[in-house]
């Protein structure tokens, strides 16, 4: 049921016909397999439900056929204006319906007090028609059952042809283990909140009524709290075009109550820290009473009271990120568990700091590894902030302040040739970006190793490992061609003109125009006469080509 103008006349209607002869032909006591029901607001007992025709949006015929729990549509000849109301809501209740009661009815029933709500259907469609299957829950501020309830929360199971829920998506749920798109809306006498399955259409479920609830008061403050009351819950379907066919096969209710579990108490004002300009921290005092977690809600701008739900942390901290600089952020948090929500906390006021970027903290000092006679490596800790690159500077000799410029790595790395054996280098990094570049770390002292003997020499040589249209891989061969050990070596690989190296190993080569060279490491740089090694390039071309290097060359510095 949808719009309240509709629901009201017919409530009016229905106050006439009790009054009336006719009630006692219509509030039927009969077994509910023995009934058909073709009156527009005629009901028939159910065991402990009530089942209800509830035509109120046409005066065409529609007449349902009743069983021991549940019903079917036989004849629905309304048509109703897709972009507005449905023609009828023929559904199987528990609880009270415009003061119609279910037998021994436990509700109306507060939510605070309540355990669990288990409800179980069956359902099944026709190949064609325009309609919703929708489960309704009915909330209210109290127990008056007499009109229109405050909060009508829908669960669609099915939707067929060009119809939508009242209001406009809003949010996303995942209940009952299925995934739902959240509608929300305002049909001019109450709130609405709908659930549309994504999925394929629902033909049977088992789920708690409270999840979909608790979820639903998660949503604002105007749909409710545990101190609201639980009306009906009803299983039907809303047809506009059609609908013969529909069925309810069965339905199930029940409500336990929640064996003393209260609303938590409200939690204490959250405090801000860790400000910077895109996150925060907060902090609040925890809740009295049984808390299942806590809901931060956000709103954008000073005094500001547009909130939304952006955390559900278990715990009384929460971190905020992805924020905007210099922009006032309003917090409150408020606890849950199975009884509800509790009331919402003070609200903090945070403003982010500004958007310029700062300048990186300083690196670590560097280290050195695969010390060789003209080469080496340096890695050195990170730095904080943001880092566009380094710097590394090096200068010759042990007690040197002659630093220069010998490299802008992108990473917290950096292999060094070309050097002089049995030199000591001296090392030192900074980071940079566009606010400018950190302080120096520390210096690293480092002495190359004393290179190889006479009769030392090399080759290169290469075979390709893998090619494909636009690149290739080669597996690049070093030999000592000499007559004595070699300690370190030089390898390099000249590429034709229009290709591009794109990656080596086991080390980063040094790239200079077409040029590729790849110096060796500790591990693999001494050699015996005779002995070799390998390492491996990766090379783009243009499409079509098959051109391979022909240039290569070895040196043992």
């Amino acid at each position: 049921m949808r719009v309240t103008a509709h629901r009201l006349s017919r409530f009016a209607s229905a106050v006439l016909l009790t009054v009336g002869a006719t009630a006692a032909s219509l509030v039927a006591a009969t077994p509910a397999h023995a009934a058909t029901i073709c009156e527009q607001y005629g009901t028939v007992v159910a065991g402990n439900y009530v089942i209800q025709n509830n035509r109120w949006g046409t005066t065409a015929t529609q007449c349902i056929n009743t069983t021991a729990n549940g019903f079917s549509i036989t004849q629905q000849d309304g048509v109703g204006n897709t972009s507005g109301a449905p023609v009828s809501y023929p559904s199987i209740f528990l609880g009270c319906h415009y003061s119609n009661c279910s037998p021994s009815s436990p509700l109306p029933k507060q939510i605070s007090t309540i355990g669990t709500a288990s409800s179980s259907l069956s359902v099944s469609y026709p190949s064609s028609g325009t309609y919703d299957a929708a489960y309704d829950i009915w909330l209210n501020a109290d127990t008056n059952v007499s009109g229109v309830q405050d909060t009508e929360i829908m669960i669609w199971f099915n939707r067929q042809g060009s119809i939508q829920p009242i209001g406009s998506q809003t949010g996303t749920a995942n209940l009952a283990g299925r995934s739902w798109n959240v509608w929300t809306g305002n049909n001019g006498g109450n709130n609405v909140v709908s659930y549309l399955f994504t999925g394929s259409p629902v033909t049977s479920l088992t789920f708690d009524v409270k999840d979909f609830i608790n979820d639903t008061f998660s949503r604002g403050s105007q749909y409710g709290n545990a101190n609201w009351y639980l009306t009906s819950v009803q299983a039907g379907f809303e047809p506009w075009i059609g609908g013969v066919g529909l069925a309810v096969n069965s339905f199930s209710a029940s409500v336990t109550t929640g064996g003393g579990t209260q609303v938590p108490g409200t939690p204490g004002t959250p405090s801000a820290s860790n400000v910077t300009s895109s996150s925060l921290s907060l902090s609040w005092a925890a809740s009295s009473g049984t808390v299942s977690g806590y809901q931060v809600e956000r709103a954008t701008g000073s005094g500001s009271t547009s909130f939304s739900q952006v955390g559900t942390p278990s715990g009384t901290s929460f971190s905020d990120s992805g924020l905007a600089a210099s922009t006032v952020y309003r917090y409150r948090v408020r606890a849950t568990n199975s009884a509800g929500a509790s009331g919402y906390s003070g609200i903090v006021d945070v403003t982010t700091a500004g958007g310029g970027t700062q300048v990186p903290g300083t690196p670590g000092t560097p280290t050195a590894s695969n010390v060789a006679a003209t080469s080496l490596s340096l890695n050195w800790g990170a730095s904080s902030g943001t880092v566009t690159n380094y710097q590394v500077e090096r200068a010759t000799g042990a007690t040197s302040t002659s630093f220069t410029l010998v490299a802008s790595p992108g990473t917290a790395s950096f292999n060094d040739w070309n050097l002089t054996a049995n030199t000591t280098y001296r090392y030192r990094v900074r980071a940079v970006n566009s606010a400018g570049s950190s302080a120096y770390s520390g210096i690293l002292n480092v002495t190359t190793t004393s290179g190889g003997g006479g009769g030392s020499g090399c080759t290169t040589t290469s075979s390709v490992q893998s090619s494909w249209d636009g690149g290739y891989v080669l597996t690049v061969t070093v030999t000592n061609s000499g007559s004595a050990a070699i300690n370190s070596w030089h390898s390099t690989v000249t590429l034709p003109s229009g290709q591009a190296h794109t990656g080596s190993w086991p080390a980063a080569a040094v790239v200079s125009g077409q040029t590729v060279t790849e110096a060796s490491l500790a591990w693999n740089g001494t050699l015996s006469p005779g002995a070799s090694t390998t390492w491996g390039v990766q090379v783009s071309r243009p499409v079509g080509s098959s051109t391979l290097p022909s240039v290569f060359a070895c040196t043992t510095p």
